[in-house]
């Protein structure tokens, strides 16, 4: 099975798409806004991704709610900003549960069973307006129950949460899609806030790595691509779940698809997230990232095991619930 999560071109998969996904045969599939039209539309993508590879492979989404989610008005629900719904619910953690259960249940209607998310970066002054406000909180007690909150209803509703962006992004003052941030908080600033929500969550199924370099721990490149932090990553932060890149495509990275896809390898990483459904660097990032190891096999099939079947909810009843602690 190669190493590599891939996304598609469009909302239907191609004749080429087809024949490159079973033969190369990646772990999962990354579906975005280009691939989304409406839910019968997207329930035939779905079940077309898992007809190329000839199993009940897993479909990835970033629907987090707010500015960050594929799936939008008028077929699927609208959310305020995370860390805006934090500040404005009476009941914060509980309207976070109903949240992500209901978007969960959005998810299984048309066939994605994984979802990127939650964040367990902390917001500060400084962080980036693209990921501020994307956060749950400015300290380390409330991102960890908000985080813990998300993931729990997440598996309740059927789909497998992404733990994002080990160890931390929260300190990075540049998008990480255009630039590479860079902090330099010595190690045992960052032990006691940035990691220790990513320590608090380790036992989750699903992670993904930042794109940002931690100085005074390793000043010759980003998480992603830095065995030192991979290294740190599995051991101070204890995390053991199937590790993914952040997106190969973002810019904070250098070198071609294929160098980056070698050198996340390298690091520890143990597969490539390359989102823009590029038929050209697809088939650079499936040459150069090679297979899964049979540690990552390992820890693939214990996370996929842990999609369930989704327990029965009240619809109506959670949207008035959710509707009233938003007051």
């Amino acid at each position: 099975m190669t190493a590599a999560i891939f996304g598609s071109e469009g909302p239907e998969i191609t004749a080429w798409e087809k024949g490159f996904f079973a033969e190369t045969q990646p772990f999962g599939f990354i579906l975005f806004a280009r691939n989304i039209d409406n839910p019968n539309q997207l329930r035939r993508l779905t079940a077309a991704l898992r007809e190329a590879v000839g199993r009940d492979a897993p479909i990835l989404i970033d629907q987090e709610g707010g500015r960050v989610q594929r799936m939008r008005s008028p077929h699927w629900r609208e959310y305020l900003p995370a860390l805006d719904q934090m500040a404005q619910a009476s009941d914060p953690l509980r309207a976070q549960w109903i949240r992500n259960r209901l978007i969960a249940a959005e998810l299984r209607d048309v066939g994605i069973d994984v979802n990127c998310a939650p964040l367990g970066d902390i917001a500060d002054a400084t962080t980036h307006p693209v990921l501020q406000n994307r956060l749950y909180g400015y300290d380390v007690d409330t991102v960890i129950a908000a985080a813990r909150v998300c993931a729990e209803a997440h598996l309740a509703g059927g789909v497998l949460p992404v733990l994002k962006h080990i160890p931390g992004l929260g300190r990075g003052s540049l998008d990480s899609h255009l630039e590479l941030p860079r902090v330099d908080a010595s190690h045992a600033t960052l032990a006691a806030r940035d990691f220790a929500t990513f320590k608090a969550l380790n036992d989750l199924p699903l992670g993904m790595s930042a794109h940002i370099v931690f100085s005074q721990i390793d000043p010759s490149g980003p998480a992603t691509t830095s065995a030192t932090m991979m290294k740190l990553i599995r051991e101070e932060i204890g995390f053991d779940g199937l590790l993914m890149t952040d997106d190969l495509s973002m810019e904070a990275l250098s070198g071609t698809v294929g160098e980056r896809a070698i050198a996340a390898r390298k690091a520890g990483c143990d597969l490539i997230l390359h989102c823009n459904g590029k038929a050209g660097e697809m088939v650079e990032v499936a040459d150069a990232g090679g297979h899964m190891s049979a540690v990552a096999m390992q820890r693939g099939k214990r996370a996929l095991a842990m999609r369930k079947p989704p327990e029965n909810i009240d619809i109506p009843r959670l949207e008035a619930e959710f509707e009233a602690l938003l007051g």
